[in-house]
C-alpha cells in the first residue's frame, strides 16, 4: 500500500524562513518551523531538533510519518504529514535534509485555542482535565489519544499539543485531529548503541495533560467498552508502515521501532483482553 507520503526528489526550499521554538521538555535545542501559503493552502513546515553547533539532527520527522500511518492503519482521525527531503537555509548556511509539511486543518471560520487554556476559561471548580473533556463529549477523543501515546510512548502530550477547534457561525467546538508526535518512540536515540540498550516496553515520564506521568496507567483511565480501536496493527503493517523511509532511517532504527511497536501492540491487546 503506497500513500506517497515521502517525497524522495530534492526539493529547494531555501525560501522559507525558519523561527525556533524551544523543547517544551526543557532540553537542549530546538526545533525550527517555517510556513507558507501555496496556491491557496496554507503549510506548516518543521525539522527534527537542530542547534547551531550540530545542525539537524534526530528524526522526529521521520517519527511524525510513522506515526500518520499508524494512525491511519488504526483508523483514528489525525493530522496527515508529508516527509520532504529538501535544500533549506538556516542563519545563512545551507542544509540537505529531510523535513515534514501539514495542510492547516483549521475550516473556514475556525478559531482555535490551545486545551489547557480553554480548560482554565470553561473549566468547572474542581474539575480535572479529563474530567472537562468528558463532559464535553470528547471521551472517544480522549481515550483512543492515550491508547496511541502508549503504543508509540509519546513524551509530549502537554495542553498546548491538543486544541480546541471553534466556529462562532456553525457555533461548534471541537478538538483539533490529533497531531504533533515527533517526541515519541526512540526520538532520543542518535547514536545505534543507544538502541541496544533500550527496553520497547518501557514507561519512561511523559507529560500528558489529561493523564498521568505514565502512558501504561492511563490505560487504566479507560473504561472497558472504550479500549477497542477501529483498527488493528498486523505483522504484515510493517511494510506500509516504513515504505520509502530506507534512505531517511536507517535499518537499526526501523528494526528497534518496529519492535516497539508490535509489542507495546501485544501489552494493548492483552489489556483489553484483560
Amino acid at each position: 500500500m503506497k500513500d506517497r507520503k515521502v517525497i524522495t526528489q530534492l526539493n529547494d526550499l531555501r525560501h522559507l524562513d525558519w523561527t525556533k521554538t524551544r523543547r517544551s521538555s526543557g532540553t537542549a535545542g530546538s526545533f525550527l518551523k517555517a510556513s507558507e501559503t501555496r496556491k491557496g493552502v496554507h503549510w506548516y513546515y518543521k525539522l527534527s531538533d537542530y542547534d547551531a553547533w550540530r545542525g539537524i539532527v534526530g528524526h522526529e520527522c521521520i517519527n511524525e510519518i510513522i506515526v500518520d500511518r499508524l494512525l491511519t492503519l488504526l483508523k483514528i482521525p489525525h493530522l496527515s504529514y508529508q516527509l520532504i527531503y529538501a535544500k533549506i537555509i538556516i542563519d545563512g548556511k545551507e542544509y540537505i535534509t529531510w523535513l515534514c509539511r501539514s495542510a492547516d486543518f483549521k475550516k473556514a471560520g475556525d478559531s482555535k485555542i490551545a486545551l489547557d487554556a480553554y480548560y482554565q476559561m470553561e473549566r468547572i471548580h474542581g474539575e480535572s482535565p479529563l474530567e472537562f473533556c468528558l463532559r464535553q463529549g470528547w471521551a472517544e477523543y480522549i481515550y483512543q489519544m492515550l491508547i496511541i501515546d502508549f503504543l508509540i510512548l509519546n513524551r509530549d502530550r502537554h495542553g498546548a499539543n491538543m486544541e480546541v477547534l471553534r466556529n462562532r457561525s456553525h457555533k461548534t467546538v471541537r478538538l483539533a485531529p490529533l497531531f504533533d508526535h515527533g517526541l515519541s518512540l526512540y526520538f532520543s536515540a542518535h547514536e545505534e548503541k543507544q538502541l541496544v540498550r533500550a527496553d520497547p516496553l518501557s514507561d519512561k515520564r511523559v507529560q500528558c495533560f489529561v493523564g498521568s506521568h505514565s502512558a501504561a496507567e492511563n490505560l487504566l483511565l479507560i473504561p472497558y467498552e472504550h479500549r477497542r480501536l477501529p483498527g488493528c496493527l498486523t505483522k504484515e503493517s510493517r511494510e506500509y508502515l516504513f515504505a520509502d523511509l530506507e534512505d531517511a532511517l536507517p535499518g537499526p532504527w526501523r528494526d528497534a521501532i518496529w519492535e516497539m511497536l508490535w509489542k507495546r501492540w501485544e501489552y494493548y491487546e492483552d489489556f483489553c483482553n484483560s
